[in-house]
């Protein structure tokens, strides 16, 4: 967990949440009135976000205690409870929102993940995210991704190099975009990687005779030109298939035999875990 990058976050969530005040809270319930609740789960899922929970927790009140009763990466059902909270209601008020929202999201990432990562158990093939995520929220979307038992992929534009389509484009050509980047990275003094896409097997043809890459992304090929690809490759790149995956069909691109698959799917349009926090 990068405690910096959390802390920032939970601090700039809560400011917007909070304001100069919760108002309900402060009009409806007396001053020092101390209470307990219980983070309860209502839909069958992956577990993700109790140890972002935990620290909203500590940031909101120190004096919260938490009882933490289910791990990140736990199988829970409807029922389950999560973790319990004792202290100031005030404070517990305050956290719970935010607790809630981060940890739904988190939790359907994770099991949307662990579902996809389980219909790939029987090959090599890993499951990647990619950076359609929300803004302000990658960091916890991608770590949810970790613990549903996917890979990140990238996590921005500064720690890979990613040659797709318009850049292939805009540069004039495969061959002018990879020693562009070559020659980038040495003036640079960078180590990055370099990822290329392709669009048919043309394209991939180009890339082997030019080289000087270390993953070549197959973006929308077909199951027979997949194939075809990943025989060209020969293991010699690591072999990357993305573009119309989905849940259904995963598998089937699997069996291609390539080492990676990307979804946007796993962060972009993902259902939220059902879950609350309530007094008991």
């Amino acid at each position: 967990m990068d405690n910096q990058l959390i802390q920032q976050f939970i601090k700039n969530a809560l400011s917007e949440d909070v304001g100069d005040g919760d108002h309900t809270s402060l009009s409806t319930i007396p001053k020092g009135t101390q209470g307990k609740a219980r983070l309860i789960i209502k839909e069958d899922g992956i577990l993700a976000g109790i140890e972002l929970a935990i620290e909203i927790f500590k940031e909101v009140d120190p004096g919260l205690e938490v009882d933490v009763l289910l791990q990140d990466g736990a199988a829970v059902k409807f029922g389950d409870i999560a973790l319990t909270v004792a202290g100031s209601t005030h404070s517990i008020l305050i956290a719970e929102r935010l607790v809630l929202n981060c940890m739904q999201r988190m939790s359907g990432i994770a099991t949307k993940t662990r579902r996809i990562v389980s219909l790939l158990k029987t090959t090599k093939t890993r499951i990647l995210d990619t950076r359609k995520t929300t803004p302000g929220l990658r960091y916890l979307e991608k770590w949810a991704v970790r613990i549903g038992g996917g890979v990140n992929h990238r996590i921005g534009l500064y720690d890979m190099i990613l040659i797709k389509d318009n850049h292939v484009d805009y540069a004039g050509g495969i061959s002018n975009a990879i020693t562009a980047a070559q020659q980038y990275i040495a003036d640079q003094n960078k180590s990055l990687q370099i990822e290329i896409e392709v669009r048919n097997l043309e394209e991939l043809r180009q890339v082997l005779a030019v080289g000087g890459v270390d993953r070549i992304m197959l973006d929308n090929f077909s199951f027979e030109d997949l194939k075809a690809a990943v025989e060209l490759i020969d293991g010699k790149f690591i072999t990357e298939a993305s573009g119309g995956i989905t849940e259904e069909n995963v598998a089937a691109y699997a069996a291609c035999g390539v080492d990676f698959i990307s979804m946007g799917a796993l962060t972009h349009s993902v259902k939220s875990l059902d879950m609350s926090l309530k007094a008991y």
